[in-house]
């Protein structure tokens, strides 16, 4: 039977076996996904010894810089990321990684949601490793803007440079905006506090602003609250997302691509029910 782990710390909490189980059934693939607690300092001997006998290994927090430097061979969206939640074993003891979460979400906003993001104004919330991963795809879909807003401006002004020859991004403070945007993605943590991040809610143009959080939770998470509301079109969470890139991964592990829907549909009742 063929192996593959979610690597993470904590870890019990993760749907990732679930939704690989799911896709597995759906397409006949044998093989099996689990949850794996690695110690904090100490991933790389403890990826290292899994890929003895593993295929395969999605990295949630607080490993993915760790799993990018363990890798020998890079996607270039991984590379540019700076970080790696997905690696794959390759011939003689080494590792591919990828960076399959801003796919993920664009999937997730373009084919779940039927959100357009070409000549769209994006903001995005936050510069941390969470922004990092998803600039190039959200870039690549041909945005007419994209800000970048953070509490600390030189953080997000070091990543508007970092990407700037993929396409127009701009760095601000979160206080600095006023102007309302099509599309605001929130890639703070301040959800799991019961915060939201303080920006203006002139951002929202009532009936036409798009709103996404990239957490998730069984109730709408403060910042969809929020974006609902001051009148948000839409108001989306991080669900659809972590079964979008769980799909690309499993994709390029098995050479089969699932069908996503009802997976997220078993997912989100689940979720709902407890």
């Amino acid at each position: 039977m063929d192996h593959y782990v979610v690597f993470g710390n904590p870890i019990a909490h993760s749907k990732s076996p679930l939704i690989h189980t799911l896709f597995a059934e759906q397409t006949g693939q044998q093989m099996l996904y689990a949850t794996q607690l690695a110690p904090l300092g100490d991933f790389a001997q403890c990826a290292q010894a899994f890929f003895q006998r593993g295929l395969g290994a999605n990295v949630t927090v607080p490993f993915k810089e760790d799993a990018f430097r363990l890798c020998n061979e890079l996607t270039p969206r991984a590379q540019r990321a700076g970080a790696v939640n997905m690696l794959s074993a390759l011939p003689g003891g080494r590792l591919h990684g990828d960076n399959t979460d801003g796919v993920g979400l664009v999937r997730d906003l373009t084919v779940n949601a039927g959100v357009a993001l070409k000549g769209k104004r994006i903001l995005l919330l936050g510069a941390g490793g969470a922004v990092r991963g998803v600039l190039e795809p959200l870039l690549a879909e041909g945005p007419a803007s994209l800000v970048i807003a953070n509490r600390t401006v030189e953080k997000a002004e070091s990543l508007a440079r970092l990407f700037a020859d993929l396409g127009p991004v701009a760095a601000s403070g979160f206080d600095w905006l006023e102007e309302s945007v099509d599309i605001i993605i929130n890639a703070t943590s301040a959800s799991l506090a019961g915060d939201v991040p303080p920006i203006a809610s002139s951002l929202i143009a009532p009936g036409v602003t798009v709103c996404y959080d990239m957490m998730y939770g069984r109730e709408p998470t403060p910042f969809c609250r929020w974006a609902e509301a001051h009148g948000a079109a839409l108001c989306l969470d991080g669900f659809g997302m972590l079964v979008e890139q769980a799909a690309v991964a499993f994709t390029h592990w098995r050479g089969v691509q699932p069908d996503t829907a009802p997976v997220l549909a078993a997912l989100r009742a689940q979720l709902v029910l407890g």
